[in-house]
């Protein structure tokens, strides 16, 4: 009985006091935040509508400069001849002269950059939730800077700029949806150019179908949606090629900051986070 005893107090002693070596390595505070977790549905979204309203105020609160903005446009205009890609106006005109095809690139313009980004948000959330944070992270960071791009350096959409000839292709066909011309216009800063989130954002869409995808058709599906995405944005005026670049960078540095984050690259981080069981991933 005596030995009994001895031993129940030791059990309850080593219960009480924590050993120090497992102690010392529980992660704290911040290696939690950096750590991959399974992604709660009514958090995300609750955060990208409140990010897109704010992304969407800070964005139109802009001062539109006006001036600045069209001589910034003349500038890039310039700029493009001087490197020989100044083909904007001749692929404006080309395109608009295919009434059908314009116009689907009109309604394009106006919904495909929400309804597949969020798309693609959607599919991560179900079938990659180790991945879908680092991703989210890399989408908002891009966005992020791309608000610094607007407050700094306003620019006309070629269709805005003075003695030029380009179509502005929602104004001609009168088609619906788009926050850039016609009604709408006045609910959108028309002089943030640059860079362009429309790319940005498709170029983030493909990138992530393209490495994380099993169906080789969604892969090329995912390379092309970009590719489509420049090619829209030249033809209805709202864009020069140069704007592209700008996305691209931004989007290079959102890539940056969830490297510093997380360590990797998020494409590269585990599939399922830590503790969920692989069963609960979708397929």
């Amino acid at each position: 009985m005596g030995d009994s005893t001895v031993t129940s107090l030791e059990d309850r002693e080593q219960t009480a006091v924590p050993d120090s070596d497992t102690a010392s390595d529980k992660p704290g505070p911040l290696s939690r935040l950096r750590t991959p977790r399974r992604p709660r549905l009514w958090f995300e979204i609750l955060l990208i509508a409140v990010s897109y309203w704010t992304y969407s105020l800070i964005r139109n609160a802009v001062p539109e400069q006006r001036g600045e903005a069209l001589r910034n446009a003349d500038w890039i205009w310039r700029m493009e001849h001087h490197l020989g890609i100044a083909v904007e106006e001749s692929v404006n005109h080309a395109v608009n002269s295919v009434t059908w095809l314009i116009v689907g690139m009109n309604y394009y313009y106006a919904t495909l950059h929400f309804v597949v980004t969020l798309g693609v948000l959607v599919w991560l959330y179900r079938s990659h939730p180790g991945r879908y944070a680092a991703t989210r992270l890399v989408l908002f960071a891009t966005t992020g800077v791309a608000l610094v791009g607007y407050y700094l350096y306003p620019l006309a959409p070629p269709r805005l700029m003075n003695g030029s000839t380009f179509i502005d292709t929602v104004m001609v066909h009168q088609t619906w949806g788009s926050m850039a011309s016609g009604d709408l216009k006045h609910m959108s800063n028309q002089y943030a150019a640059m860079p362009s989130m429309h790319i940005g954002w498709s170029l983030w869409c493909g990138l992530t179908i393209f490495a994380l995808a099993k169906v080789p058709w969604v892969r090329v599906l995912g390379l092309l949606y970009p590719a489509v995405t420049l090619m829209v944005i030249v033809s209805t005026a709202n864009h020069f090629w140069l704007d592209a670049v700008g996305g691209m960078l931004c989007l290079a540095f959102g890539f940056g900051v969830a490297r510093v984050w997380y360590g990797a690259l998020p494409y590269a981080l585990p599939r399922t986070p830590v503790g969920m069981p692989q069963l609960e991933v979708a397929r």
